[in-house]
């Protein structure tokens, strides 16, 4: 069933990417590879640190898709809405606007290839032009699906 959702993904990250070429309103997106390497999270990493007891954790949010959202997502994050588009920065702005500057926060997206990914260098910008210092992104090269829930490591499904 994940690999129906991997191709819609793949089609939809496309499509984004296609409208925003086409269309003088709206900016192509920023390229993930944008963000500092040093910001970037593994996924086993970010697993093990889940699964430790007592360990404080960071703010997580997904700023892809909300049918991924719903397939499977990581227990504890919030769906706050695809960062490619208005209505998703704007959700996310408001999300974290009474957070402290100094909370941490990590997003993801997995919609598709990380080099295609139209949702996250978008999310860590506006993140970070708010004047948040810890924002920390989940790395996920493939998809979501690949690089996390055939690796079993934990996911909820639903809304």
């Amino acid at each position: 069933m994940f690999i129906h959702t991997r191709a819609v993904g793949t089609l939809l990250c496309a499509l984004l990417v296609f409208i925003a070429a086409g269309n003088s309103v709206l900016a192509a997106p920023r390229p993930a590879s944008s963000i500092p390497a040093q910001t970037l999270v593994q996924p086993s990493d970010f697993a093990a640190a889940l699964a430790a007891p007592h360990v404080p954790r960071p703010l997580i949010l997904q700023v892809g898709f909300r049918k991924a959202y719903e397939q499977a997502h990581i227990p504890g994050s919030e769906y706050v809405g695809a960062a490619s588009d208005e209505a998703g920065l704007t959700a996310l702005r408001q999300r974290v606007a009474r957070l402290a500057k100094d909370d941490p926060i990590l997003i993801y997206c997995g919609c598709c290839p990380w080099e295609r990914c139209p949702n996250i260098a978008a999310a860590y910008e506006a993140l970070r032009r708010m004047g948040f210092s810890k924002v920390k992104v989940l790395f996920i090269a493939e998809d979501f699906g690949t690089n996390w829930v055939d690796k079993g490591f934990p996911t909820v499904k639903g809304s």
